[in-house]
């Protein structure tokens, strides 16, 4: 196990070129699972390579263990990875491919043949070593490929997509035993994926990346429950987020926010915000699961009657869409409770789950919500000194 930390990296592929990545900063502690999560081209794959040394950084620094590792050969970085093409020796039968980088470091025969079986026994694929890839599905290849891996006990681990070649159905598998496996060997892993679900299940900590720029990094829940900007709480949430455009109004010291279905009209109270809101065009974001149906005489939340357009049932939930201020709605309702198509709903809003970003920089804003006084004072000192 050891510690990773990125300091300040950079790459870039030539002069007058944009940069690929932009100064990156992130740490994690000793056998942390990181995530690195971002639409295709957004970098996470070429910081992916530059720690596997695979790739050279243009500028800043990578760290293991405190010791710089920028300027090591992959060898010798002790570090080792998982490719997305899973690269295993079309050749050698499953028993061989594991073993072979062990063979290369000229590991004794006896060591090799434990080590095999220790790894063919933790991911169940003890009956497929004498079998060749080409005899193997998709999912068996990939548990040979994690295993080659594992047979060295590296430092880290890294995953370069490892699952975006199976089949629904497998890749819900293999991300739960990778999940297992990591949970019994605690070794540090730095994993690649688009799949937000993934970046959610898996990651003690997530990195979420656009144009090579880390956008947000922390906990799975920091990044769901208070994204940063208008991207992160996008891309963060199946179904995503629910964005309203809207302008806000000031009315006896505190913000409202106007909601318009067509049939009715809401306001929402947004508590103390920052000052000169009202001047600027902002988008509301509410998660679908932030939206309910209002309980009869039940008026302690603010809410509103909408006609439901669409209705999508899942199985465990239905989603139901409805329109407010003319931007389709998406709401996640229990089977049992949603209606037919043209049906009017009462929907109700917690206002402080609401969130508010600039509509031109996508950056989030100081939503204080029904805090209370003491939180108010302390986020708007927060605000203040930013």
């Amino acid at each position: 196990m050891a510690t990773l930390e990125l300091r300040n990296v950079n790459k870039t592929y030539g002069s007058g070129l944009p940069d690929t990545l932009k100064n990156i900063e992130i740490a994690i502690d000793s056998g942390e699972f990181l995530i690195l999560v971002g639409p295709s081209g957004c970098g996470k794959s070429t910081l992916m390579n530059c720690i596997a040394g695979l790739e050279d950084i243009s500028g800043g620094a990578i760290l293991v263990e405190g010791q710089d590792i920028s300027g090591m050969s992959p060898k010798d970085r002790d570090i080792a990875m998982v490719f997305q093409s899973y690269a295993l020796y079309p050749t050698m039968t499953v028993r061989d491919n594991i073993a072979f980088g062990l063979k290369i470091r000229k590991m004794a025969p006896a060591d090799i043949d434990t080590e095999v079986a220790r790894v063919a026994k933790l991911l169940q694929i003890e009956h497929l070593l004498a079998r060749k890839p080409g005899q193997l599905s998709g999912g068996q290849q990939q548990r040979v490929a994690m295993g080659r891996a594992l047979a060295r006990r590296p430092k880290i681990y890294l995953f370069d997509e490892p699952l975006s070649n199976l089949d629904a159905k497998l890749r819900v598998e293999m991300r739960t035993e990778i999940k297992l496996m990591h949970q019994r060997l605690k070794t540090t892993t730095v994993y690649v994926t688009h799949d937000q679900i993934e970046a959610m299940t898996l990651g003690d900590k997530v990195a979420v990346m656009k144009d090579g720029i880390i956008q947000q990094f922390g906990t799975p829940q920091q990044i769901y429950n208070d994204p940063a900007n208008l991207f992160v709480a996008s891309f963060i949430g199946s179904p995503p987020m629910n964005f309203i455009p809207l302008r806000l109004q000031r009315r006896d010291g505190q913000l409202w926010a106007l909601l318009d279905s067509g049939q009715a009209r809401c306001e929402l109270p947004l508590g103390a915000m920052e000052e000169g809101l009202e001047s600027r065009e902002v988008i509301l974001g509410i998660r679908p699961e932030q939206i309910g149906i209002a309980q009869g005489g039940d008026g302690s939340l603010p809410s509103i009657r909408a006609e439901v357009q669409v209705t999508e049932p899942t199985g465990p939930d239905t989603l139901v869409f409805v329109e407010l201020n003319q931007t389709k709605v998406c709401c996640r309702l229990a089977p049992d409770a949603a209606p037919q198509v043209g049906a009017s709903l009462e929907l109700q809003f917690e206002p402080s789950k609401v969130l508010l970003f600039d509509a031109q920089s996508g950056e989030r804003l100081g939503l204080l919500g029904a805090a209370r006084p003491q939180e108010r004072a302390a986020k708007v000192a927060q605000l203040k000194g930013r």
